[in-house]
């Protein structure tokens, strides 16, 4: 089984409107527990543009800077599909603890999507926690995870 994730590195999160007042409460929590988080956007509950702030965190996470990356949207699809686009991320919808579970140890996820519409903060703070202590089982599932690249 594979390390889980450099905590000491910054843990990169963005949202959009969407998902503002999850990202704010979440970065909170993550620092009082003692990690780093680099926060890029948005910085208000006013409508904007989710690739915005989709395509700097995921970059974060491709340049090997942060530990992992925290996406949050009203439906998770927008800025995992967006995230989705770099060669180096793997970014995984979660709903349930379960899946972000399982996203990490069969598909060695390093962005967690979250959709604020449709889960509550608890379960959302909850995912995170599985997700950021769950390490990516190999085996099989490496293999399947290298067939994932375009180039």
């Amino acid at each position: 089984m594979s390390a889980v994730f450099d905590l000491n590195k910054p843990i990169a999160i963005g949202c959009d409107h969407a998902g503002y007042e999850y990202k704010e409460a979440i970065s909170k929590w993550l620092q009082e527990k003692g990690y780093t988080v680099k926060d890029f956007g948005t910085s208000s509950p006013t409508s904007v543009d989710y690739p915005d702030f989709a395509h700097p965190t995921a970059s974060f996470v491709e340049s090997g800077d942060a530990a992992f990356g925290i996406l949050i949207c009203g439906s998770a699809n927008g800025v995992a599909m967006t995230a989705n686009k770099h060669q180096q991320i793997r970014a995984g919808i979660c709903w349930q603890n379960e899946v972000a579970k399982l996203i990490r140890l069969h598909n060695d996820a390093n962005i967690i999507c979250i959709p604020a519409r449709f889960v509550a903060l608890p379960l959302a703070a909850d995912m995170i926690e599985t997700f950021m202590h769950t390490a990516f089982e190999g085996g099989r599932h490496g293999r399947r995870v290298e067939k994932m690249a375009c180039s």
